[in-house]
């Protein structure tokens, strides 16, 4: 247990990034990182596996992902074997730079602890809807988004790796987006 006089506890921010070969690292990326792709199929949709919530829809809590890992819809992005514990305390949120061939998409994260056993739990997720006019537009037509992955207070042994799941959705436990902007 921790006690502390404020929420969030202060702390020392650190920013992990994407790298081209599914690999999250403190170190920044290649300029020329050519970006990762996939396709999300509103017909199929990515399943919701897991989460913080009790319901009638998917198992809930924390729950091995590599199943939903392995599908073409999700991109895994995971540090090498950690040399120390890790500990988070307070809010977790993903700065994504992503374009859609839709201007209606919805982009979900994940953060989830992988033991070295190769199970891979569930820590927190969130999901952006974007909408037209949601998002900073870059200069190479991508949009950076953030989404908010909740608040947290976990810790990741040494030996685990964090892990990293992107994907367009988390069905039923959000609704589909079709894509259309019609009401979801």
């Amino acid at each position: 247990w921790r006690k502390f006089d404020t929420w969030p506890p202060p702390a020392e921010e650190t920013r992990f990034h994407l790298h081209p070969d599914e690999r999250l690292s403190v170190e920044a990326p290649p300029d020329d990182s050519p970006p990762d792709r996939y396709r999300y199929d509103p017909a199929d949709p990515t399943p919701a596996v897991g989460g913080p919530l009790f319901g009638f829809y998917s198992k809930r809590g924390a729950v091995d992902n590599r199943e939903l890992e392995s599908r073409p819809d999700v991109l895994v992005y995971t540090t090498p074997p950690l040399q120390r514990e890790v500990e988070i305390v307070g809010p977790v949120r993903l700065e994504l730079y992503a374009r859609s061939s839709l201007e209606h998409t919805d982009f979900f994260g994940r953060l989830c602890d992988v033991r070295p056993d190769g199970k891979s739990i569930n820590v927190c997720d969130g999901l952006l809807r974007l909408a037209p006019g949601k998002g900073e537009q870059q200069q190479d037509g991508s949009s950076r988004i953030e989404i908010d992955m909740w608040a947290t207070a976990y810790r990741f042994r040494r030996g685990h790796s964090i892990r990293l799941q992107v994907s367009s959705g988390a069905h039923p436990r959000w609704n589909r987006n079709l894509g259309t902007g019609e009401p979801i």
